[in-house]
């Protein structure tokens, strides 16, 4: 294995497939033993292989040691910290890319506008099954989206007797807005933006180039987070609102335990790789980093250009055409259908007087 992340051969890791998709620790302690990361709490010890994880995502209640963090970059896993079962992104490492395939793609979808609408067409496509979105346009998609979240809304407040007067949201600070019902979509949402967050940097995709949503540091992590909200966040508030439960973490452990039984991480990584990667097409890792040229496309780094200057406009290839580019460099987007969750148990409160320390 490299010694250092930056200068590590894409041979030097395994290929994403072979890898388990998602490892989630929660109240543990990472460290190192040689090549395996080792996870310890009061309930278990348990040793992975570090080459052999896409995505770590550390929840709350977690450290790391220097040398746990180090080898996981060195295996090009990537490494976010999440809030309780992925919800919430707080940051995020280096993915397992040694390339960046994925988001050349991304780039070339989302500037150009027929390729956008296309993309943009897929999502809503997703949401209304079995009907054709292919001549629609942005305008009349958000109208019909627009239909059915509201057509949503009171199917569910007439299966759970809850109110339903509208959405109220303030920017900023969204659990202080509107009623009890409000507050729970507002943070089952923030969640779920986590959750999607997560698997948009593990991917190597940009958070921020978004297809609907434009403009935002966020906006592809809100266009995914759309694709969910019907079956997920929407109905929980309901849900919770009917049991009384309306503080924010019902909304957070909530959505948290129907991530972890539906594997929706699983759901949203083959989803990402749906809309951005054309079926039958592959990213192949080079072999060595290349510099773009804007006759090229590329032309291999590690090279002193000072004795090769001349004649380079001559020799370049003057049939350029704008087409995808070709040497866009990414391990496959795929996560596989695994994840692993290893929580330890709940803290113990603090000592009375009467309890020995």
């Amino acid at each position: 294995m490299a010694d250092i992340w930056w200068k590590a051969d894409p041979h030097d890791l395994h290929r994403i497939t072979d890898r388990v998709s998602s490892i989630y620790v929660e109240r543990s302690h990472l460290d190192r033993d040689e090549n395996a990361v080792v996870i310890i709490n009061k309930r278990e010890t348990v040793r992975v292989p570090a080459a052999m994880i896409a995505v770590m995502l550390l929840g709350p209640g977690t450290r790391a040691t220097h040398g746990a963090v180090r080898l996981l970059a060195d295996s090009g896993t990537a490494v976010c910290w999440v809030g309780e079962q992925g919800v919430r992104m707080y940051a995020a490492g280096l993915g397992p890319s040694r390339g960046a395939g994925l988001l050349h793609r991304q780039a070339w979808l989302v500037t150009r506008p027929k390729e956008r609408l296309a993309v943009a067409r897929a999502m809503y496509g997703m949401r209304f099954p079995g009907e054709d979105v292919s001549k629609a346009t942005m305008q009349q998609l958000r109208g019909r989206e627009g239909t059915r979240i509201r057509k949503l809304y009171r199917e569910h407040s007439r299966r759970t007797g809850v109110p339903w007067d509208g959405r109220v949201y303030k920017a900023g600070d969204p659990f202080a807005a509107g009623d009890d019902l409000n507050r729970l979509l507002s943070a089952a949402n923030a969640a779920l933006y986590g959750v999607c967050h997560a698997v948009i940097v593990g991917l190597g995709a940009s958070p921020g180039l978004g297809f609907v949503h434009t403009g935002n540091a966020v906006s592809f992590v809100l266009d995914i987070a759309d694709l969910y909200k019907a079956e997920y966040t929407i109905p929980l508030a309901f849900d919770l609102a009917a049991e009384g439960l309306t503080e924010e973490r019902d909304a957070r452990t909530g959505l948290r335990d129907k991530i972890a039984e539906t594997k929706l991480l699983s759901r949203i990584v083959h989803d990402v790789k749906a809309l951005l990667t054309p079926a039958g097409v592959d990213f192949d890792t080079p072999e060595t980093s290349e510099l773009w040229d804007e006759h090229r496309g590329t032309v291999p780094a590690g090279v002193n250009w000072a004795t090769h200057a001349t004649g380079t406009a001559a020799t370049a290839d003057s049939t350029e055409t704008d087409h995808q580019p070709h040497s866009a460099a990414a391990v496959p987007a795929d996560m596989g259908e695994q994840h692993i969750a290893i929580i330890g148990p709940e803290f113990e409160g603090p000592a009375t007087p009467e309890q020995p320390r």
